[in-house]
């Protein structure tokens, strides 16, 4: 009749798009936790790329943190990653720890806590020493550019950010800007 509308069928209506994008979530990282026993990730983790994990890494992601792209960890280590951060096509390689601290953004940069090779021309070829790895401590809110390279030992403190390109080679204060090759203070942040 004129009028009257056709009854709605709500069993087959259609879901909402954010309930749909939360499922696809859920579901990736369910399949990431069997795929990699190593591997813990926090409460509402969106991994929009994937994430590889390689030789025997423990890899920690804290609750709301978002991975694009390939993410990679690799290394005997553990690797820590405070929540609300965004790693954006990184690369960790972990032989000893790597912590980066809540609301980080990591672009396609890499953190390597391993020369790999000892330095005494003597010990070259040798086996790695303990002296070739360091722990790797990033603070919170910092903000790692592409390309960027963190080496052994560094400490960047919080509120910082590492410029593209730039290769970070010893501990940078918090609230500055770093750029080049060996990193330089391009900017302070006033208080």
């Amino acid at each position: 009749m004129a009028g009257d509308s056709a009854p709605v069928d709500t069993e087959r209506a259609p879901a909402p798009v954010g309930v749909l994008v939360r499922q696809v979530f859920r579901l990736k990282r369910a399949w990431y936790r069997l795929r990699y026993p190593r591997l813990t990730l926090g409460r509402d983790v969106q991994i929009r790329g994937r994430i590889r994990l390689r030789r025997g890494v423990t890899v920690v992601i804290g609750d709301r943190c978002r991975l694009n792209k390939l993410v990679r960890f690799a290394g005997p280590g553990v690797v820590r990653i405070g929540p609300d951060t965004l790693l954006n096509g990184s690369w960790v390689g972990c032989w000893t720890t790597v912590t980066v601290g809540a609301g980080s953004l990591l672009s396609d940069c890499e953190l390597v806590d391993n020369t790999f090779h000892n330095l005494d021309p003597a010990r070259r070829h040798a086996a790695p020493s303990p002296s070739t790895r360091a722990p790797i401590t990033v603070g919170e809110n910092v903000w790692i550019g592409a390309g960027a390279l963190v080496m052994k030992g560094v400490t960047i403190g919080r509120d910082s950010v590492v410029g593209a390109a730039t290769v970070v080679r010893t501990d940078v204060p918090a609230r500055v800007v770093v750029i080049g090759n060996p990193q330089q203070i391009a900017k302070r942040f006033d208080d």
